[in-house]
């Protein structure tokens, strides 16, 4: 009986070997009368067990953990089929019990711990089993290297990988960022008016935007009114019959200088917001008919997520905005006025290393119009035409520009930064309504000359 067991499993053996090589195969002594230790099996691979004494039957619990063969009476051919626990019986020839060597499958850590070698070979990973999966401890020197180690382990031992890995090194990302905008305007307007009085009777002619209560009033020998910045009138007498000249003129510039540098602090892959501003309520009309405020966050808005992926290499999934109150348009909604905004928003992710910096958006918008509107025929006139036309002249320029740079930093002690207020003293009684002065930044600032060039340029 023994014999023909033996033989069957010279036969499974065969056919074994045949389509998992023996490669690299442990021995593990089964000596009688004493307790085996665990028998550590690397999934698709063998080991061979062997016995002091013979045996006469063997078993396995599980066999879709482990598969087993005999080579002889005192040899036993075991394969790792799937990770997990199971428990080895022999028997002796008069059916007494052997021992029971407990069988651990295991992902197979000598080949990951190759190719980890071979994939990052300047970091020190330590690699174990428990269970029936990987678990990777030690301290990697970025993000990435973190990264690739686990979606390598994830191959061995997919989703059953433990990560106790340290990342090493400078984790920490403030983010500059830099908002300019410049806004130019200029406007021009030129328009005339002509009034008439014969005997009482008023009448007048002028441009498509004169006034012609202005030439009224001004016939009447009352003062010229108009909302021009520059009008000049003129008045024409012969006997019962007035004329009234009147022209406006309206030239306009205006400059606009927008700055702001929000400055954002935060750990790698963790994300950070910023708002320098306020919020505007806008009422909103419920289901039920009633009337609430909702309330729209405008200013500097700043939203990021920094990722240190190796060294000093930062990826920044980006988002910042500027946006302000517009009064120049007003929706009526529910007998509230609600006003406009202006935003100018940019969403992106760079690359970059600390301390470099990318213009991640801009902005040149040139807008002009003109108006030409006069009274037909009179218009045309050679020199005097000019009294019975408006022209309106109108262009705005606008730039913008929104520069980041990332920089990799440590914390520091607090007395080693300096605040605002630092520099700001109270001024004294004395100091303030006898000598008028005032002390701190009130000073600095009152003491700087915006005269001169502003702007930037760009190459």
């Amino acid at each position: 009986m023994i014999g023909t067991i033996v033989r069957a499993g010279l036969l499974g053996l065969a056919a074994t070997v045949v389509a998992v090589p023996l490669a690299r195969a442990e021995v593990l002594r089964v000596m009688s009368g004493s307790v085996s230790t665990p028998l550590l099996v690397p999934m698709n691979r063998a080991v061979v067990v062997e016995s002091e004494s013979p045996f006469a039957e063997l078993s396995i619990a599980n066999p879709g953990i482990a598969d087993i063969s005999t080579l002889s009476d005192r040899s036993i051919y075991v394969l790792g089929k799937a990770p997990g626990r199971t428990t080895l019986t022999l028997l002796s020839a008069d059916g007494q019990l052997m021992t029971n060597v407990e069988v651990q499958v295991t992902p197979d850590i000598a080949e990951f711990k190759e190719r980890l070698r071979q994939v990052l070979p300047g970091e020190t990973i330590e690699v174990r089993t428990a269970n029936d999966g990987i678990v990777l401890s030690g301290t990697v020197s970025s993000i990435g290297s973190l990264d690739r180690a686990l979606e390598l382990a994830q191959r061995y031992a997919p989703d059953r990988v433990s990560n106790l890995m340290n990342v090493g090194g400078t984790q920490q990302v403030m983010l500059q960022v830099r908002f300019a905008e410049m806004q130019r305007s200029v406007s021009k307007n030129l328009s005339a008016s002509l009034g008439s009085s014969v005997s009482g009777s008023d009448g007048g002619v002028g441009g498509a935007s004169g006034n012609i209560t202005g030439v009224n009033n001004l016939i009447g020998g009352n003062t010229v009114t108009t909302s021009a910045a520059g009008a000049l009138g003129a008045v024409l007498t012969r006997g019962s019959f007035e004329l009234g000249i009147l022209l406006e003129a309206l030239e306009s510039k205006g400059m606009v200088r927008t700055l702001a540098e929000p400055n954002l602090t935060a750990l790698s892959g963790q994300e950070a917001s910023f708002l320098a501003g306020g919020e505007y309520p806008i009422p909103v009309v419920d289901d039920d008919g009633s009337i609430a405020i909702e309330y729209k966050p405008f200013g500097v808005e700043l939203a990021f997520i920094p990722r240190v992926i190796d060294g000093d290499i930062i990826n920044l999934e980006l988002s910042a905005s500027v946006s302000s109150i517009d009064t120049t348009v007003t929706v009526q909604n529910g007998g509230f006025s609600v006003n406009a905004f202006k935003r100018r928003q940019t969403k992106t992710t760079v690359e970059m290393r600390d301390g470099e910096s990318f213009a991640i958006a801009g902005l040149l918008q040139d807008d002009f119009n003109d108006l030409n509107a006069q009274v037909p025929w009179l218009g045309d006139i050679p020199v005097l035409g000019a009294l019975f036309r408006s022209v309106e002249y109108e262009r705005r320029q606008t730039e913008l520009v929104i520069i980041v740079t990332p920089h990799l930093v440590t914390p520091t002690r607090g007395d080693a930064l300096a605040l605002p207020t630092d520099r700001v003293r109270i001024p004294s009684e004395a100091d303030l309504f006898l000598r008028g002065k005032t002390t701190g930044a009130a000073a600095e600032v009152a003491k700087q000359d915006f005269t001169g060039s502003y702007g930037y340029v760009m190459e």
